[in-house]
């Protein structure tokens, strides 16, 4: 509210506030009636004049009987011949003389709606003047800073025990907190704090989060601003927007700066099409200028994000401008129950739900994907009417949030349903069949999100690295579905895309990053740089073709041999391939415990199972039914209960008063 009148904006609304009092206390202008003189002739002699009156300029103004005002000038040849019925009229009082000649205001008075015009005008020029210096119009701010001062209230602030996990984060974190709150202790140490602290990591990790913590256990103000804030279509806006952040936050230190995306401003200089010194660039170099230059930016500490680090200017992340780099990575089993345990405390959670299962099943998780697993947890809990959120409700949240929403009303044919069928069985068995694999979760046909059915492993415990034999084993499961389609239906089908995207991209990195490969020298042809047009046509390749031809070779070579090892344990097991397709044809979606029945006891078992749970479930439905209507009938007989003891207490009520009454009497 304080922003909008502030600036021009106030004048604005007291010049149309001014005017419309004129307007509306002026009044309407009655309508007054032009008269030639053969008119006012006419009408002289109709006697339909009520009131006129004549002044020495033979100018006749007058009032008709009708109501209506009237005005007629009367040329001075006329007004001779005119002459003795007008002095009639005067003599009868009918037609006023007034001697009065047209009053002439002063000079000074007709200059005065000029004067006060141009004082208007001089007005609004100044009011201008001083925004595009640095007042409220948008129209002139582009050079001022987008930073918003972040204020956090004492019930809302965010510290360090909010934020789960992340222990040696905090604790670096927390030398800053310290040092802006005891600056003595490291001053007299000789210590000096480190300028600009840089938070890395892959997207939802809680960079931001923690972030606010830290201005939250600081308590000093908090600035924050997006990297894509500061670029505009104007050129020299970026590092004006700089200057002025810096400046703003020179006047309130000790206080934090905090920029979100900070590769959007701070990517390598000479990236583009022959390294042009583009605005990005100068708002980078500004930004340099400010962290580390000639002036000393005493108790300004910038904390800044990213999730690509890579593709920084090696001048942002030198020692004096970004000294240290937190990695905040993806959280570990224990760090994922933490999280849990906190996005849970205001949600309802049943009693056969564990977290620490949850947390296990979840690896590879980011703190916001487990925050949105539990909201989708409590959205389906909702859509179903549940008091509180159940084991299986998690489940389902949890299949959804990796594959997306499931698309039962999707009209499949038979044939697609067959080729799936056998296409998700080959993923499966060879998951099942290989050494040292990851337990199937759960084998679906029908369609979620862009899959029209998938496979799902869970891994048993985190990795933080993979082996040769895991990435080969990796490669054989995703040709798998490919392989079964070859071995059961003679024919292949475009739904392997993605599986044979995936296949190259790892066989790829295999020889090239990895050094993998048993023809090739333990080297790394990767460069390991981003793809920028400027350093593409600049850039030449490390090897030659022969090598690059070797690398084309080695890569198919490692794919074909996934193929046929995925081909010979296929072929070798298509009485199992088949019971799986059964299955799947038969129930659309299997998990990981009826998967392990299916194989080990077959069909028959998984079916007996199956229909023993419908059995359960269609029981216990029927028995929440029924407690439901026993529920309701209760309900009803408690409010026919008060309904009559309400009606028996104005009776007595009624009884007491006609009994009052006849004492009374």
């Amino acid at each position: 509210m304080k922003k909008f009148f502030k600036g021009a904006t106030i004048y604005l609304i007291i010049f149309i506030a001014i005017l419309f009092i004129v307007k509306f206390y002026g009044g309407a202008q009655t309508e007054i009636v032009k008269l030639d003189v053969t008119q006012l002739n006419e009408m002289l002699k109709a006697n339909e004049i009520s009131y006129a009156k004549i002044d020495t300029e033979n100018k006749v103004t007058g009032t008709l009987k009708n109501g209506s005002q009237f005005t007629s000038n009367i040329p001075g040849v006329i007004s001779d011949n005119m002459g003795d019925q007008i002095y009639e009229l005067i003599d009868s009082g009918e037609l006023k003389l007034e001697g009065e000649t047209s009053i002439q205001n002063p000079w000074y008075l007709e200059m005065l709606p000029t004067v006060f015009l141009i004082l208007i005008l001089v007005g609004f020029w100044f009011v201008f003047m001083q925004n595009s210096q640095g007042g409220g119009s948008k129209v002139m701010k582009f050079g001022k800073s987008k930073a918003r001062l972040n204020k956090q209230d004492e019930g809302k602030r965010i510290t360090f025990a909010d934020v789960a996990g992340l222990k040696e984060e905090k604790e670096e974190m927390a030398e800053l907190v310290d040092f802006l709150r005891n600056p003595k202790k490291y001053i007299d140490l000789g210590a000096r704090i480190p300028k600009g602290i840089l938070m890395v990591g892959p997207p939802g990790t809680g960079k931001t989060y923690l972030t606010k913590a830290v201005a939250g256990e600081a308590d000093v103000p908090f600035y924050s601003i997006s990297g894509s804030d500061f670029v505009e279509m104007f050129v020299g806006v970026g590092a004006s927007r700089v200057r002025d952040l810096f400046k703003e936050a020179k006047e309130n230190s000790p206080c934090l700066i905090f920029i979100d995306e900070i590769d959007a401003v701070g990517r390598k200089r000479g990236a583009g099409l022959g390294g042009g010194h583009d605005e990005r660039e100068q708002t980078l170099n500004q930004l340099l200028v400010e962290m580390d230059g000639f002036e000393e930016n005493q108790g300004i500490i910038l904390i800044a994000a990213t999730n690509r680090p890579d593709i920084l200017d090696p001048a942002l992340l030198r020692a004096g401008r970004f000294d240290r780099q937190v990695m905040v990575g993806i959280p570990d089993v224990r760090e994922r129950e933490q999280i849990l345990e906190v996005h849970s405390k205001n949600k309802p959670i049943g009693d056969d739900v564990d977290l620490e299962v949850v947390a296990k099943g979840t690896p590879g998780f980011t703190p916001a994907d487990l925050e949105n697993l539990l909201n989708e947890a409590a959205l389906l809990s909702a859509r179903r009417s549940d008091k509180k959120i159940r084991m299986e409700t998690v489940e389902e949240a949890k299949i959804k949030v990796i594959a997306g929403v499931e698309k039962k009303s999707r009209v499949i044919s038979e044939k697609e349903r067959k080729l799936t069928a056998y296409h998700e069985g080959g993923h499966a068995l060879l998951a099942k069949l290989l050494p040292d694999t990851d337990p199937v979760h759960q084998v679906t046909i029908i369609p979620r999100g862009r899959a029209g059915g998938f496979t799902l492993q869970l891994p048993r415990e985190d990795r933080s690295y993979q082996t040769k034999k895991s990435l080969e084993t990796e490669l054989i499961i995703l040709l798998g579905g490919r392989v079964a389609e070859k071995i059961i239906l003679g024919d292949v089908s475009t739904g392997a895309s993605n599986d044979l995207s995936r296949v190259t991209k790892i066989a790829r990195s295999m020889v090239v990053e990895y050094a993998m490969s048993d023809n090739l020298s333990s080297m790394s042809y990767s460069t390991g740089q981003e793809v920028f047009l400027g350093n593409d046509m600049t850039s030449k390749r490390e090897y030659s073709e022969q090598v690059a031809a070797d690398i084309d070779r080695e890569i198919r070579g490692i794919v074909d041999n996934a193929f046929d090892n995925a081909y010979n344990l296929l072929e070798s097991n298509q009485d199992k391939l088949h019971a799986i397709a059964k299955a799947l044809l038969e129930y659309e979606t299997l998990n990981g415990e009826e998967f392990d029945l299916l194989l080990n006891e077959g069909f028959d078992k998984l079916k007996e199972k199956i229909d023993s749970e419908k059995a359960m479930k269609e029981i216990e439905r029927q028995e929440n039914l029924k407690k439901a209507e026993e529920e309701k009938k209760k309900q009803e007989e408690l409010l026919k209960e008060n309904e009559n003891i309400d009606s028996e207490e104005v009776e007595s009520d009624i009884l007491k008063k006609e009994f009052t009454f006849n004492d009374e009497e």
